[in-house]
């Protein structure tokens, strides 16, 4: 027998109504604004009529370097919170919006897979309740007022070959990454080089997911650099006068929205930040709002612990107050074999040797957890069918030695029951292990020695080569101010180096930064390393040729 698709099990799904999903948070009718049937916006005020109650506990999952095999992070963090409610826990899920580039390029949707995922999955793939539009529009609008301030006058002396801000678009396309506009004579504006990128990667997209509330959202807009003067003075949004109109644009998508999942447990879907270039976290305000509606939340971060958990502890945690009750981290046997050498085709075949050489990446990330951030860690085992007990039982075994327990995870073909022993050893750890968190380090250090302790700490390479414009920029963001924010690595998700071709755990590497970027509006300063596309391009064979609908509206192909 074939195993149904995922978008098969989500169309075969009864779901409830949105406001069934409400009223188990006990969410007041005046908060909740329906989308539709199965889709709402919950109205941030209610934050300030729960300011009083005390928040739930905060899961975070997170995973191993990422590979071609997959390991089912979003997967697990649904199956984890079907669970939760399973053990008789009030649980309530916090992820991330899918973006359309990669939905129609090579990665696919993101609202889990098997049994263990939230719908309805074709709307949150597509376009959803038209947040990324939000994003995109408010982005290209401050791309219009800063071209027609100079077309006008330029009053503020911008100059044209120092503009930061591209336009963007929630699509790959390769073709927009360099263009030159303003073309066709003077009534047209000014010829400048520009380019795009993809909306997800737009600081409007952070500015949207580290906001408090919409003052908070108005100033963070306000902050962001678009260009620099002529004399070399950074140009901000609130200069050409673009915060209000903007803050406008996005006063409806700052407000999280609420779905389920196939069992019927909340889930807050909300702000998608790409986390190889920005800080990969759904919204502050849809945690915040989770943590004070349920007694236990699940939430996930960008890519493996090294990208995505790092910037949730170190930016969102640094900046909302939030603290990680314990993490989660997933990883497969498959992947684990995959970081251990072994080609794709051949993964399905027990390989111990390979094992025990790929399984140091899980332990990279898991001594990153427990030993420099003081967190209690739990690894969840996604399985597989061609997974074998000897497999099992080696991860099992070099996870004990590092005093964190793994535990086998059938979330994708059982749902919530196939997550109860994970969920419980979650429980256990929250309420029995140590909770030390700490930051990596203090955002008062001089940049380039917080690069290195990341660098050090975290990839565990022997230092950082700042190359090309790197020191350059370093010095004029010390010398503008800028010099204590946190700091955002993009870098390769495909390896805890910068190179993505060093599987497992990488030794005797350095990492080079090559620019330094302020994003002073989310408020962090952003260090490039290696070739970071800020717009990708959709592969030979695109996901798109796959999806079509049928006269009845039905959708295929999603996945």
């Amino acid at each position: 027998m074939g195993f149904k698709t995922d978008i098969e099990i989500a169309q075969e799904s009864k779901m409830s109504p949105i406001a069934e999903i409400a009223e188990k948070l006990d969410i007041k009718d005046d908060y909740v604004e329906c989308y539709g049937k199965y889709k709402a916006k919950i109205d941030y005020n209610i934050l300030e009529e729960y300011k009083e109650k005390p928040d739930g506990k905060l899961i975070l999952v997170t995973a191993i370097t990422p590979t071609p095999a997959g390991e089912g992070k979003t997967t697990t963090t649904v199956g984890l919170g079907d669970a939760l409610s399973l053990i008789g826990k009030k649980s309530v899920i916090a992820l991330r919006e899918p973006s359309l580039g990669p939905v129609f390029g090579v990665k696919g949707g993101a609202a889990g897979g098997g049994y263990a995922q939230v719908v309805p999955m074709e709307d949150i793939n597509l376009h959803f309740t038209g947040d990324i539009h939000a994003v995109t529009t408010a982005n290209n609008l401050i791309a219009a007022m800063l071209d027609n301030h100079i077309q006008q006058g330029n009053s503020l002396n911008i100059d044209p070959r120092r503009i930061v801000w591209k336009r963007c678009m929630d699509m790959n396309d390769r073709q927009l990454r360099f263009v030159v506009d303003g073309l066709g004579g003077k009534p047209n504006g000014t010829p400048r080089e520009d380019g795009f990128d993809i909306s997800v990667a737009s600081e409007v997209m952070a500015v949207l997911c580290l906001a408090s509330d919409i003052e908070d959202l108005k100033e963070r807009i306000s902050k962001m650099i678009i260009a620099y003067t002529y004399e070399g003075k950074p140009v901000t949004a609130g200069d050409i006068k673009a915060q209000g109109a903007v803050a406008a644009l996005m006063k409806d998508a700052l407000k999280p929205n609420l779905v389920q999942t196939l069992e019927h447990t909340p889930a807050f879907i909300h702000g998608g930040p790409f986390a190889n270039i920005a800080h990969g976290c759904n919204s502050v305000m849809a945690t915040k709002m989770a943590l004070k509606l349920g007694d236990y939340v699940v939430t996930e971060a960008g890519f493996g612990a090294d990208l995505g958990a790092e910037k949730f502890l170190d930016i969102k945690c640094r900046m909302s107050g939030l603290r990680p009750d314990a993490v989660v981290i997933v990883a497969t046997a498959r992947a684990l074999k995959h970081h251990g050498g072994v080609a794709k085709a051949d993964l399905n075949n027990e390989n111990i040797p390979a094992l025990e050489v790929g399984i140091e990446n899980l332990l990279k990330h898991v001594e990153n957890i427990t030993v420099n951030f003081g967190l209690p860690a739990v690894v969840a085992i996604n399985e597989f069918p061609t997974d074998t007990k000897a497999e099992m039982d080696f991860i099992e075994k070099k996870c004990r030695e590092l005093g964190v327990n793994a535990v086998l995870s059938q979330v994708w073909a059982n749902g919530g029951e196939g997550g109860k022993a994970l969920a419980e050893e979650v429980v256990r750890a929250i309420e029995e292990e140590e909770n030390n968190f700490r930051f990596t380090y203090d955002v008062n250090l001089p940049v380039r020695e917080k690069i290195e302790i990341i660098a050090k700490k975290i990839y565990g390479a022997d230092g950082v080569d700042f190359v090309g414009n790197a020191n350059k920029q370093i010095d004029e963001i010390e010398s503008l101010g800028y010099g204590n924010l946190p700091i955002c690595v993009a870098k390769t998700q495909y390896s805890i180096s910068d190179d993505a071709k060093k599987l497992g755990r990488p030794k005797n590497f350095r990492i080079s930064v090559r620019n330094v970027k302020p994003s002073v509006g989310a408020g962090f300063l952003v260090a490039l390393t290696g070739d970071i596309m800020t717009m990708p391009g959709l592969p030979k064979v695109p996901a798109a040729e796959a999806i079509d609908v049928d006269k009845t509206g039905r959708i295929s192909g999603l996945f």
